[in-house]
């Protein structure tokens, strides 16, 4: 199996990558193509969890992090390079279901995302979130406009929304995930995600031509509109949802999305260099709790239903 081929060096491109991420990532794709052995287990790991459909990331990365350790390559790195060489069976799907290229390129730009984060919270030239990408590569889920939508159902008790909308159990939902691309959840942006999802998914479409998106997230905290600014994108972000539920937790275990890698470490020690990472100081060290919340959205095709 070849690993370093010029579908690799594509995706590289698309990513935008910088050179010293390059020269790792191809010198580890050099290495399992010269190293029969690793090659020979990198091969039957990619096949087992790619083929005949993509599956069950979790178990798949399990299985390659042996070969880090045997191998002497970084556990983060592999499975980076493990993404990049899978992007070409990922691609070759959509070509199949004729989903264009510029689609693949969005879509797969979480790979940067995420690399980006490894970078700044682990200092790795990598993914240590490489479980994640299952709905990607399965192609069960895509990036239209600024969010990331999963075709999935509803798994909670039945919901009426303020304007007299059901959702029951076992209902088609769009959920949804807000990549850490640096754009901003401007009025805009949130808007036109919706109305791309609205426009690739009529399948989700309800009788009554209403869609139903939901969100689990960190970012779904009531608190929050008790120390962030009224008019801040985070604040509009929470207000677009109907809130279901809205639980504080005993730890900030997301700090990391905030403070990269000063996340795992004392409050005390997070930088303040911005007014989110201020504000969030400010909050945790008063006393204040952060949590997580499940909110729905009703959507017409132009506009949030309220």
């Amino acid at each position: 199996m070849v690993i370093l081929n010029e579908h690799f060096k594509e995706v590289e491109k698309i990513l935008g990558l910088p050179e010293e991420a390059v020269e790792v990532f191809e010198k580890t794709a050099t290495k399992i193509d010269n190293v029969k052995s690793l090659n020979k287990k990198f091969e039957a790991v990619f096949n087992e969890f790619l083929f005949p459909e993509a599956r069950d990331f979790g178990t798949c990365f399990d299985k390659l992090k042996p070969l880090s350790i045997i191998y002497g390559i970084k556990e983060y790195t592999l499975d980076f390079v493990f993404l990049l060489r899978a992007a070409e069976v990922m691609h070759d799907l959509y070509k199949e279901r004729g989903l264009s290229d510029e689609l693949f390129n969005n879509t797969i730009m979480d790979l940067k995302y995420k690399y980006d984060e490894c970078v700044k919270c682990k200092e790795v030239h990598g993914t240590f979130v490489a479980s994640w990408n299952t709905g990607f590569f399965a192609l069960t889920r895509y990036c239209l406009g600024r969010y990331q939508f999963d075709m999935s159902t509803y798994g909670g008790d039945d919901f009426t929304s303020s304007a007299g909308i059901t959702i029951k159990k076992g209902d088609k939902t769009l959920g949804f995930h807000i990549p850490s691309s640096g754009v901003p959840l401007t009025d805009e942006v949130r808007l036109d995600s919706f109305k791309k999802a609205y426009e690739f998914f009529p399948e989700y479409r309800r009788e009554d031509g209403l869609m139903i998106f939901e969100c689990g997230s960190w970012l779904i905290f009531e608190e929050y509109k008790n120390f962030l600014p009224e008019n801040s994108n985070t604040i509009k972000f929470i207000n677009d949802f109907e809130i279901v539920s809205s639980e504080p937790k005993d730890e900030f275990d997301d700090a990391w999305r905030i403070f990269d890698k000063y996340g795992f470490k004392s409050p005390k020690k997070w930088p303040e260099d911005t007014s989110m990472r201020r504000a969030f100081k400010k909050h945790v060290l008063s006393g204040g709790k952060t949590g997580h919340g499940h909110g729905i959205i009703v959507f017409d095709g132009e506009k949030i239903v309220r």
